[in-house]
């Protein structure tokens, strides 16, 4: 291969999300691993079988491949859907309109909405075993009828039977604590780039070492969820069990009640600065939480019977009706923080919602919550009374057993169900109300790129006109999550009538005095709701399914996880493991390497420009003037500059440009729907950066290259999209010449360093 001045000049290609392949990176069929391993590694042609598609004269073409951390094994792409919530909680924090953090209170205020989370799904695995099953179902013959596998229940006393019940969700959570807990070899194998990186919850962005490093705070959170898993489990029991009894009962109640707020209150206190002083901080936790649990299987197997009380399990009701109040005000806290932080963040681009994304996806998670929640209840119960939904206006018949699920999870069907159709109507309104708009600009480019169509060609114009349309709606997404983040407020309306144990029909039943009717009518809505939020839930287990028995939707699903767990884990630790904690290091590891040796360009396509952006961030200044950047399909502006103005947004990006000394290159087209321009004056772009170098970094690509057929071929030029972008004559050209400026500025600086493998 040929040799740039600095020595050997080497084009890194990144690939985007779902996952692709080395050979398709690289446009050669005949590839093989240089550095890596098959989880994530660096691929080149074979030597001797030609050069890689697109490559450019004397420039070595390389790519890494770093989707088989997200989409590899079948099993663990299909079991992250249940982590769906848990993965929106830790991303919210990454939403937020400033980095600095004063006095760490909106990440303890969203590390408290995380707890709440595993709490919430704790309460619903005791509602459907302790509750459903053994409180409300074995006691009563007609529930049990036919049902082997309940029916031995019944020879055992309350207590006992509880107490073997309560293992379920122990075991849930051990099962949960698997999931999160990924093997640190695959994704976390990079330890940090200083010795004891310092918290920097405070004052944190991407060029601090050890960043992407989350393996301590994630073991940190592990241990305190783990407790407020067990001493949620511990309550639901004891109080079960405890009323009228000795004062055993009620000091042990105690004991775990205060589990749960010592657990809170580790969660508002700052990680630990070692690994040792969090160890002795979680020692005490940890002989807590065995005792405390032993004590309460124990007391409550050892309970005589205990006089069965028609309907929910004592304190149960009450139980999830709290935690609805304290995410409801949690999601209030999170807001008003964000809020003030945002109107002190000065930034050049509006991000969405006014940077108010943090209490938007915490509300997400809360709904997503209560979905997977609510819809295991229901479907439990729906199950135990052979298809019937009692509620207080069609209760089931005294000898059966009321087997009614909690207030709480009914209103949150009938939220459910509001907040989808209103969404739905959001959204079409959107496209509806925009559409002339977007419209005007894609006429706008048509005229510009194609000035005179001739009416043999009348018809692709107009279908590259509705193409350039429909690539605008990405920057329509505000109005969407308004409505989204409205409903959510209005659904804390509900919480005081949780707390009252009012339901959607005894509420309508109330207000209209018409118990046959306007009640029935709002007990028929909330079965429609019910069933709304479990086939949206029963779709995803599907899709988790045929996530593992298809590489294709297994691929499909992975999207989602490049997305949702490129960052590091902070708040919720059984979220799925951040890849970025191993590809971003290897990837500053490789080019450091590369750069050695000669100049470097970091291709990214698509969200491979961020992490390409991540890894020169962290680049040392030693490797930096061997390097150049060339980025396309690129969502750094358009979407994450929006949605992370804090760590992706106008200063990050200047800085990115000043330690290149603007060796910086963006394709993007019109017809992209994700990429687009960095510092031009386009889609809302706003120039933020005060170096003039930073004009000439956009290079707009015409797409389609024509709309006429030329006389050699049979067909009109494809209309490109967001892939590719290397089969372009721009991108070769854009490749030399940050070929050669980083080979002059790496001669200027020449760089020392080993020498990596080929």
């Amino acid at each position: 291969m040929g040799e740039a001045p600095g020595g050997e000049a080497v084009e890194l290609r990144v690939h985007g999300v779902s996952g692709a392949s080395a050979d398709k990176i690289l446009g050669h069929p005949i590839v093989v691993r240089v550095a890596g391993d098959r989880h994530a590694g660096f691929y080149r042609p074979r030597p001797g079988t030609g050069a890689a598609g697109g490559a450019s004269p004397g420039i070595a073409v390389e790519a890494y491949r770093w989707g088989a951390l997200t989409a590899g094994a079948a099993v663990r792409t299909a079991s992250m859907l249940l982590l769906v919530p848990f993965m929106l909680s830790n991303l919210a924090i990454w939403l937020r309109p400033r980095s600095d953090d004063r006095f760490g209170l909106l990440g303890a205020l969203c590390r408290l909405l995380a707890g709440s989370l595993t709490a919430a799904l704790m309460l619903a695995i005791i509602g459907v075993t302790v509750n459903l099953v053994g409180w409300q179902c074995v006691p009563y013959a007609e529930c049990r009828a036919d049902r082997a596998y309940l029916s031995w229940l019944v020879a055992l006393p309350m207590g006992p039977r509880l107490a073997l019940l309560s293992l379920i969700p122990l075991l849930a959570l051990r099962l949960f604590w698997s999931i999160g807990a990924r093997s640190a070899r695959t994704f976390e194998g990079f330890g940090p780039t200083s010795p004891e990186p310092e918290p920097s919850e405070m004052t944190e962005s991407l060029t601090t070492p050890g960043f992407w490093d989350d393996e301590r705070i994630t073991a940190w959170l592990r241990q305190i969820h783990v407790g407020i898993g067990a001493g949620t489990v511990d309550v639901s029991l004891l109080a079960g069990v405890s009323p009228g009894r000795s004062l055993i009962g009620p000091l042990l109640l105690d004991a775990a009640a205060a589990l749960v707020a010592f657990c809170a209150v580790l969660l508002c206190l700052p990680v630990p600065a070692s690994s040792a002083q969090a160890r002795r901080l979680l020692r005490p936790l940890w002989v807590t939480v065995a005792v405390v649990t032993c004590l309460s299987l124990g007391y409550a197997a050892a309970t005589p019977a205990t006089e069965p009380v028609v309907g929910q399990l004592p304190g149960y009701q009450g139980s999830t009706g709290g935690l609805v109040a304290t995410q409801g005000v949690l999601l209030v806290a999170i807001a008003v923080v964000t809020f003030r932080r945002q109107k002190t963040n000065p930034t050049g681009n509006r991000p969405f919602l006014r940077g108010l994304g943090t209490p938007v996806v915490a509300a997400m998670s809360v709904s997503v919550a209560a979905a997977f929640t609510a819809t295991l209840v229901f479907r439990v119960a729906d199950h135990l009374d052979r298809g019937h939904i009692p509620d207080p206006v069609r209760p089931n018949p005294p000898s059966y057993g009321p087997l009614e699920p909690p207030v709480a999870y009914w209103w949150a069907a009938i939220a459910g169900l509001i907040a989808l159709l209103l969404v739905a109507a959001a959204a079409a309104a959107t496209l509806v109300l925009t559409r002339r708009r977007r419209r005007t600009l894609a006429e706008r480019v048509v005229g510009q790129d194609y000035p005179n169509v001739p009416a043999d060609a009348a018809a692709r114009a107009h279908l590259v006109r509705e193409i350039i349309t429909r690539s605008q709606v990405t920057d329509e997404l505000g109005p969407m999550l308004v409505v989204f983040f409205v409903v959510s407020a209005l659904g804390l309306a509900t919480v005081a009538l949780d707390l009252l144990g009012i339901g959607p029909t005894q509420l309508a039943t109330r207000l209209s005095g018409q118990h046959d009717q306007i009640g029935v009518v709002a007990a028929y809505t909330t079965d429609i709701g019910i069933w709304v939020i479990s086939l949206l839930v029963v779709a995803l287990l599907l899709l988790g399914y045929r996530a593992y028995r298809s590489h294709e939707t297994r691929r499909l699903v992975a999207v989602l996880w490049d997305l949702g767990t490129f960052w590091p884990r902070t708040v919720h630790p059984f979220a799925p493991p951040c890849y970025a904690a191993r590809a971003v290091p290897e990837l500053t590891k490789r080019v450091a390497a590369l750069a050695a040796r000669g100049p470097v360009v970091i291709s990214g396509h698509s969200h491979g420009s961020v992490l390409a952006a991540a890894t020169i961030l962290q680049l040392s200044p030693a490797a930096l003037p061997s390097v150049a950047l060339l980025t396309h399909g690129c969502p750094l502006r358009r979407i994450y500059a929006r949605l992370y103005p804090a760590y992706l947004g106008d200063r990050t990006l200047c800085e990115l440009g000043d330690r290149l000394d603007w060796r910086w290159r963006n394709l993007w087209r019109d017809t992209d729907p994700i990429g687009g321009p960095l510092f031009g004056r386009h889609r809302g772009a706003q120039p933020s950066c005060d170096n003039p170098a930073a004009g000439s970094v956009d290079v707009r690509l015409r797409d389609p290259r024509a709309i006429t057929i030329d006389p050699a071929d049979t067909v009109p030029p494809p209309v490109e999209r967001h892939w590719p972008y290397h089969t372009q004559p721009q991108y070769q050209a854009a490749v030399r010449e940050l070929a050669d400026r980083a080979g002059r500025a790496g001669t200027t600086d020449p760089v020392a360093g080993p020498e990596p493998p080929t």
